[in-house]
């Protein structure tokens, strides 16, 4: 009842032509609760993102794993549709962070340390805690002065930024102690922001290291029909849900129906890209976090550099458009090699090769990223091909040769997130209406 008074509600708004967020929920993305909103269709998002991974790990009252906005009702948007998603710009604005490879911490949590976590003192579920000096025992639980955090950093690094020449350094155990006593001054996290900060724990195991920032959005999607752990949607993270030991258990089936694969950490969701994402709610539900300032394919360490930033979207809803999860298009240097959309030399040359073999028609194609996710790579890989062939109205082997010879597969996050690569005829694109949204991105 509440999100259908909500909607009618929305309905007598005058939506916004930019809406500004900087509000965050408490880890648990629920289609009953209220958003933000409503935006216009074509409208703009502008949002004051909180760090994900490593702070809201550390801080229990935080029930997904990660601190995403309170999503964001989109004017139009009905359960069937798509929302095209330009993302203008990505600010970091952390001045400095850490992270590192973490072990869980099996007797501080129910089953999953993401959601589920419990004092070992007091025995209190979702704790308060505060932050008693720096280091890794600083979480402490408010009740019984008990180290609480479920996860324990096995190798770790601090990192300041250098945001005009785009570097980050790793710094020694002074740099560390000097930023961990500053802590939500150099992580720069938003006012609403309820997180300890990372940099508390003062890590240093790596230092001197130097990295290029290429910022990126770890989370960006819409809000599933059924409420779960932010960090849980998609079905590698998601897999933690079946059969799991509290309130949020899920089957399966129920995984593969209801999450919308808003937990991506690709890489290339960054300034420039576009991401069309399913609706499975009225209003779509639009959610940002988990902004990283650096990561290779894979991110294969669990974690990467996550830190506080100024995000702008541009919104648009496509009616009749339904997907089973995001598709992504990147910019065009971050597509595979052989993905690049042709050019006019490359287009001539291939209608000589038609005259001389008899081949009456060339294709016209674009590229497209089709998003899939499960518990391992291959079935990340064996979704993603499943989803294309399921959109194109194609076979899966004519999927697989199209993403062998004009694609690629490309690792999202280890262990369950790929992106099938492909160009698509642009007669196929008309037939599923986002031939002009794939048309505005490269042509």
């Amino acid at each position: 009842m509440e999100n259908e008074e909500f909607v009618q509600e929305q309905e007598e708004v005058v939506a916004a032509e930019t809406l500004f967020v900087n509000e965050f929920i408490n880890g648990i993305l629920d289609p009953q609760q209220e958003m933000l909103g409503p935006v216009k269709d074509g409208g703009t998002i502008i949002a004051n993102t909180a760090p994900g991974c490593w702070g809201p790990m550390l801080t229990p009252t935080i029930r997904g794993g990660h601190e995403v906005t309170k999503p964001v009702f989109v004017e139009g948007a009905e359960v069937g549709d798509a929302i095209v998603i330009h993302i203008k710009s990505i600010q970091v604005t952390s001045l400095a962070t850490a992270s590192g490879y973490d072990e869980v911490l099996a007797e501080r949590c129910i089953g999953d340390p993401f959601v589920a976590v419990k004092c070992p003192g007091c025995g209190k579920l979702y704790p308060n805690t505060v932050i008693k000096g720096i280091g890794q025992h600083a979480i402490r639980c408010a009740t019984c002065d008990t180290e609480t955090a479920p996860f324990h950093m096995v190798n770790g690094y601090t990192m300041a930024f250098d945001h005009k020449n785009g570097m980050g350094l790793t710094v020694g155990r002074e740099g560390a102690r000097r930023i961990a006593l500053e802590a939500k001054n150099y992580m720069r996290t938003p006012e609403n922001s309820v997180q300890n900060p990372v940099v508390t724990l003062a890590p240093s195991d790596l230092i001197g290291v130097m990295a290029r920032m290429r910022p990126f959005l770890g989370q960006l999607g819409t809000t599933p029909s059924k409420a779960m752990p932010d960090s849980h949607n998609a079905g590698d993270f998601g897999t933690f849900l079946v059969g799991a030991p509290h309130e949020y258990a899920w089957t399966k089936e129920e995984l593969d129906t209801h999450r919308t694969d808003g937990h991506m950490d690709i890489s290339r969701v960054r300034e420039g890209a576009t991401l069309i994402c399913p609706v499975k709610v009225r209003g779509g539900g639009i959610y940002i976090g988990d902004m990283h300032a650096m990561q290779g394919d894979g991110e294969i360490a669990g974690h990467t550099t996550d830190v506080s930033g100024i995000v702008q979207l541009q919104v648009h809803v496509l009616k009749k458009v339904s997907l089973e999860g995001p598709i992504l298009l990147p910019n065009e240097e971050d597509l595979p090699y052989t993905a690049k959309p042709f050019t006019k030399e490359e287009k001539r040359r291939a209608k000589e090769l038609a005259e001389e073999f008899g081949v009456k028609h060339v294709e016209e194609a674009f590229p497209v990223s089709i998003i899939g996710t499960g518990a391992t790579l291959n079935e990340a890989t064996d979704n993603a091909i499943s989803r294309a062939a399921k959109l194109f109205e194609m076979s899966e082997p004519e999927v697989l040769n199209r993403t062998t010879i004009t694609g690629s597969i490309e690792i999202g996050r280890h262990p369950g997130v790929v992106t099938a690569t492909m160009q698509i005829p642009k007669t196929v694109l008309k037939k599923m209406r986002i031939y002009k949204t794939v048309k505005r991105q490269y042509d």
